[in-house]
């Protein structure tokens, strides 16, 4: 027997012990693997390990689609705004992926008409697909409330060409909330490609927004609370949170893979607590409650005055970029000339991180003293400001950058200003800063419990958890009635998706109507008088139909109609039937219950007339009906009021 034969020989004897083996095994674990594979088992691993499957799924696409978006921007700013307009934008420790150029000639007149060339070309994109228009975060919110989870697949391709065009050529905003969107959109393709069901798709829309922002902000516990908690003013969808920690931490993975592990800010190593420190921090957030009440109403004021402007739509985010970069440009002269640096950026424009980053760790440009505290405060406003017209002209930006910007520039002023009062060396005005961008953010988006974790994420520790959580809830309560997305519901028991389905729906108008062989009717020509004595003839009916000589359903009359009809003195007796009916008002048996009531708030009627299929009546239901129903539903619920505590006026 020479090697070939005595290798196949091997291989079958292999092949025949493994599968004894196998056997032997599941005939050893039948029960276990009946219990787990059948459809009424507790845990369904088919179920789960399918659900988890298709998450994976998303965050490998959503992990290389926000990779690929980041490193374009980067690229697309340094062509336009660098080697073309000669502006250096600042950047955080974690955004530098390629070398920046050295020396560009500043040309401060060309960068009005490069953002006025990129809001142009966003604004003729989003034609295409109008829901690409603003932030992303807002779109995707509505799509999970309002259109079962499903995104248009064009947005794949609109909205991060789009971003492009505006966050490339200088607008104020960021590129997380056009990644959340496009992450969304990922989810819900997945989710009709492998044709799950609407509830399915809208948790794999979810694991797809966080599968985003965990790409594009390298905080992977974050991003997948901020997608399940940014969808409620109130409460989360929790059904989502396994997969969209999954998705999350394969997108983390791979964006990591592709950059490197590194966090977005460069901050100190620790952060030690004092509970002295406490009541700066309060101070700080009711200051950051107040700017971002500011913030949301100057937002929503620009986008009334663009939707009231004559501009068509498609021009409105060349406007807003054209007016950003006219007001920007001489602050930039004036601020290079004063640092010898042409072109220096003040994080006015894109994101605005690099901002913060000085607010954190310091900056060679940033003075020392009182000078760098109204320096910071100033810049938080323009921010205010620049982000407002870029967002609210329809510019493709996120709202989710800025918002950190804002708050962490305010903090890191705020925390300078404690500093010089207090003379405390102790303090540390990065740790302010941090605690600002949380805070701010975390409020205005309600969205605490990530707005935590991302902080602490970025921090690389939790030695701010205690100040987080005290300017959180106070920035959290003073902004309850404030909303930076419109989409947002107040509780999960608000959505479409979860909201109890009440009897009103269940219970259909056969299951009520009555069948009545003595129902009174009339024809077009039937006189008053005649009516009025066919009328005492009844004691049930309110509505009486009205047939032409065909037999056809042509209208009806109420019973008090007919009441008005009797007490006239005159011209009674010249009536006829045609002249005082109705359009007649109908259901049929198959119709929820609840369309019959909104017809008796709607005409005032006590009666409406069920119809079939062919147009024939087969039936009446009656108001007081429905009410013995609903409450029969009262008393179920335990929510009905006895007659003791009932007080009648």
């Amino acid at each position: 027997m020479d090697w070939t034969q005595r290798a196949q020989v091997w291989r079958r004897s292999l092949l025949a012990g493994a599968a004894a083996g196998v056997a032997w095994w599941r005939a050893r674990n039948r029960r276990l693997l009946l219990l787990l594979l059948d459809d009424s088992a507790p845990v369904d691993l088919r179920l789960v390990g399918k659900t988890l499957l298709h998450a994976a799924a998303v965050g490998v696409v959503a992990g290389l689609a926000g990779s690929a978006f980041f490193a374009l921007l980067e690229y697309s700013q340094r062509l336009f705004l660098e080697a073309g307009v000669g502006y250096r934008p600042l950047r955080a420790h974690g955004e530098e992926i390629a070398a920046a150029l050295e020396s560009p000639v500043f040309r401060p007149w060309l960068l009005p008409v490069v953002m006025l060339g990129g809001g142009l070309g966003c604004g003729l994109l989003v034609r295409l697909a109008p829901e690409t228009r603003g932030g992303g975060a807002d779109a995707a919110i509505a799509a999970f409330h309002h259109a079962g989870g499903v995104v248009h697949p064009r947005v794949l391709l609109i909205k991060p060409l789009a971003s492009l065009l505006t966050l490339g050529t200088g607008g104020s905003g960021g590129r997380e909330g056009p990644t959340m969107h496009m992450g969304a959109a990922i989810g819900s393709t997945i989710g009709r490609l492998l044709s799950v069901t609407p509830r399915e798709r809208r948790i794999l829309m979810v694991a797809g927004m966080a599968a985003g922002m965990s790409a594009m902000f390298r905080t992977p516990l974050g991003a997948a609370l901020l997608a399940v908690e940014v969808l409620y003013r109130d409460g989360f969808e929790q059904d989502a949170l396994v997969p969209a920690i999954l998705a999350s931490v394969v997108s983390y993975s791979v964006a990591i893979s592709i950059f490197g592990e590194s966090t977005l800010f460069h901050h100190a190593p620790r952060f030690p607590f004092f509970p002295a420190h406490l009541p700066y921090y309060a101070l700080l957030a009711v200051s950051i409650a107040f700017l971002g009440s500011i913030f949301v109403r100057m937002l929503a004021g620009i986008r009334r005055l663009s939707a009231a402007s004559r501009l068509p739509e498609w021009a409105r985010p060349g406007a807003g970029a054209l007016t950003l970069g006219l007001i920007t440009a001489p602050m930039l002269i004036f601020f290079g000339s004063l640092v010898h640096e042409p072109g220096r950026g003040l994080g006015i424009l894109g994101s605005g991180y690099g901002a913060v980053q000085a607010a954190i760790t310091g900056a060679p440009w940033l003075s020392a003293g009182w000078t760098s505290v109204g320096l910071l405060a100033l810049l938080a406003a323009a921010k205010i400001f620049a982000t407002s017209l870029t967002i609210g002209t329809g510019g493709s930006a996120g709202d989710f950058a800025p918002s950190l910007v804002i708050g962490g520039l305010l903090g890191g002023a705020f925390g300078r200003a404690v500093v010089l009062v207090s003379g405390d060396p102790r303090i540390d005005a990065g740790a302010f800063a941090l605690v600002g961008m949380g805070a701010f953010y975390g409020g205005i988006a309600h969205v605490p419990l990530s707005a935590l974790v991302l902080v602490c994420e970025m921090a690389g520790n939790y030695d701010l958890l205690v100040p987080l959580m005290l300017a959180l809830g106070i920035v959290f309560v003073a902004l309850r009635k404030t909303s930076l997305y419109e989409a947002q519901l107040n509780t999960p028991l608000a959505a479409p998706t979860h909201r109890p389905l009440s009897v009103l729906d269940t219970a259909r108008v056969e299951s009520l109507m009555s069948v009545r062989d003595n129902a009174v009717s009339f024809t077009l020509a039937t006189p008053a008088d005649a009516m009025l004595q066919r009328v005492g003839e009844t004691l049930w009916q309110d509505v009486f139909p009205i047939f032409d000589g065909a037999g056809a359903l042509r209208g009806m009359i109420t019973a008090d109609s007919l009441r008005l009809l009797a007490s006239e003195k005159q011209g009674a007796e010249v009536v006829v039937a045609a002249d005082i009916m109705q359009t007649p008002v109908t259901v049929h048996p198959a119709d929820p219950v609840r369309v019959a009531a909104q017809l008796f708030v709607r005409f005032h009627l006590r009666e409406v007339l069920v119809l079939s299929s062919d147009g024939g009546i087969v039936g009446f239901l009656d108001e007081a009906r429905l009410t013995a129903l609903l409450l029969e539903e009262s008393a179920r619920s335990g929510s009905s009021t006895s007659t003791a505590d009932a007080h009648v006026p």
